[in-house]
């Protein structure tokens, strides 16, 4: 490469010593004037980030305060029943994780918990998977299980690896409301699967949910064996580090004091105002560079490490959910967003590299990569060459050929995979999303499609709710069956609900082919 953009690599390197991460962002093509053109938006960004830290209401849809920050600066929150409530939740983690470690807390017929399901679905399982992932080996405490979609495949699928050892598994449902369907159809579905083996679900259950919750009900009146505390205050996005997260990682044995360290450090990194200096200022800003602060270009996450895998679906939530939002602050159409897709290297180079460099430009990359290749030595694959050191090197190819044929990136390097360097990346991409924000003048702490979809999914099933009212041994097409609902308007919608019943075993609805497909009928 040029003396030139060694240069420029030295000139906007932003080292953050206190966590040991780098982000280079010499690859990203930004004007001269860039940062004195943006300026007066980041120093704003900095004020609102301040204003949220303080107790502001920082989600006006909800008239909420975001306090993600304060879970692991208790101290730091605007008043004192909070700043206990977090300090109370984490000695619950650390008692409850302990007596069962211990024995003391233990299952109906055997003499220890040796596994933890998670059941949670969005924030309630990607930052617990992605932690189990990262941080889990030989040496857990409990092996980890997670259902987090409402796939009854897929429940038979974690349910059947768990088979007799159901009876040596925590059960930990996470759901701030206890109305999330997902999340309630994989408790049921769980606690059939112990009550098919003998045993009580109650005797193998804690929640995680908000005080007075449908699932805080439940737990209280059946006799779970304990209760932990989901604030409004903290979304599912940015949960990890509360009792969303923190539990799950406790009971595997993971370093949750790690976790909590390091968001620290980085948080206190990431107040600065010094925008070279603040790794997450320098990403907003890179963000806002590339996509013209419209989005108009994806994000590629491609961690160089196994252990990172996740880490890009993790950031899919945390980005897209607080940012792609169809209006901004002041109520005006803009759809805004940033797409995020990645992988792992150097799968990558063998996956979609070749379309990075060559095809559409319509994105810009973040490498993540790791110096520490492994715990303990590594064998020579070749004389003076370890695997590891083929890992960079197809790292340091890669960035080298998308930039050759202008492809932008940026790059994050960390020390290793520990807890601590985790807790700060999350940390990080918090604070970034944050700042991000405010540039674009979005709402990021609220999630009105999801909640259009929930909407639109629960008018689905009242649809087949009639239709199974309406069926009969007359065989009907769709059609028939959607006038006789009164929902003509719906009848791709009663077409799609009737092939699904037919398809399901034991619904006990039958399908009999017509002259086209859409002219088959349906009876019951």
């Amino acid at each position: 490469m040029s003396l030139e953009l060694w240069e420029r690599y030295k000139k906007y390197l932003c080292v953050a010593e206190s966590v040991g991460i780098t982000l280079d962002i010499s690859r990203m093509q930004f004007a001269p004037d860039f940062f004195t053109t943006m300026r007066a938006p980041i120093e704003r960004a900095f004020e609102v980030m301040e204003g949220l830290e303080r107790g502001a209401v920082a989600n006006p849809d909800e008239q909420r305060m975001v306090g993600h920050y304060w879970l692991r600066a208790p101290e730091l929150a605007p008043e004192p029943a909070l700043t206990r409530a977090i300090e109370d939740a984490l000695a619950a983690v650390r008692d409850f994780t302990s007596r069962v470690h211990a024995g003391a807390v233990k299952p109906e017929r055997a003499a220890r918990f040796e596994n933890v399901l998670v059941v949670g679905i969005g924030g309630s399982a990607l930052g617990p998977q992605l932690a189990a992932d990262a941080l889990g080996g030989t040496g857990d405490r409990m092996r980890p299980f997670f259902l987090d979609n409402t796939d009854p495949d897929g429940f038979d699928r974690v349910l059947g690896r768990l088979g007799a050892d159901l009876e040596r598994t925590l059960t930990v449902v996470v759901s701030k409301s206890g109305g999330t369907k997902e999340t309630r159809n994989a408790m049921l579905e769980t606690e059939r699967a112990y009550r098919g083996r003998g045993l009580s679900f109650a005797k193998h259950a804690v929640a995680v949910t908000g005080e007075g919750s449908e699932l805080d009900a439940v737990a209280t009146r059946e006799g779970w064996l304990a209760r932990f505390p989901m604030w409004d205050w903290v979304g599912g996005r940015t949960s990890q580090l509360s009792a969303v997260g923190l539990l799950p990682a406790a009971l595997q044995g993971l370093d949750i004091d790690g976790l909590l360290a390091g968001a620290r450090a980085m948080d206190a990194v990431t107040r600065g105002r010094d925008v070279a200096k603040n790794p997450a200022a320098l990403l907003a800003l890179m963000w806002h560079h590339a996509t013209k602060g419209r989005g108009e270009k994806d994000m590629v996450v491609l961690p160089y490490k196994d252990r990172l895998l996740l880490f890009s679906k993790y950031l899919q939530q945390l980005v897209m959910e607080s940012l792609g939002k169809e209006k901004d602050l002041d109520g005006r159409v803009v759809n805004q967003g940033l797409a995020v897709y990645g992988n792992k290297g150097s799968t990558d180079q063998h996956a979609y590299v070749q379309q990075l460099r060559e095809g559409v430009n319509n994105f810009f990359a973040t490498f993540i990569a790791v110096e520490k290749s492994r715990e303990g030595a590594s064998m020579e694959v070749e004389k003076n060459v370890t695997s590891g050191d083929y890992l960079l090197g197809f790292f340091l190819g890669t960035r080298r050929a998308l930039y050759e044929n202008g492809r932008e990136s940026m790059t994050i390097t960390v020390p290793d995979t520990s807890a601590r360097t985790l807790g700060a990346l999350i940390a990080l991409y918090e604070r970034a999303v944050g700042l991000y924000a405010t540039l674009v003048n979005v709402n990021a702490y609220h999630q009105p499609g999801v909640e259009a979809g929930k909407r639109a999914a629960a008018q689905v099933l009242a649809l087949q709710h009639e239709l199974l009212a309406a069926l009969s041994t007359t065989p009907k097409s769709a059609a028939e069956l959607a006038q006789a609902i009164g929902s003509a308007d719906e009848v791709e919608t009663v077409f799609h609900v009737l092939e699904h019943l037919a398809g399901d075993p034991g619904r006990g609805v039958t399908r009999t082919p017509g002259e086209t497909r859409f002219d088959a009928t349906y009876a019951r």
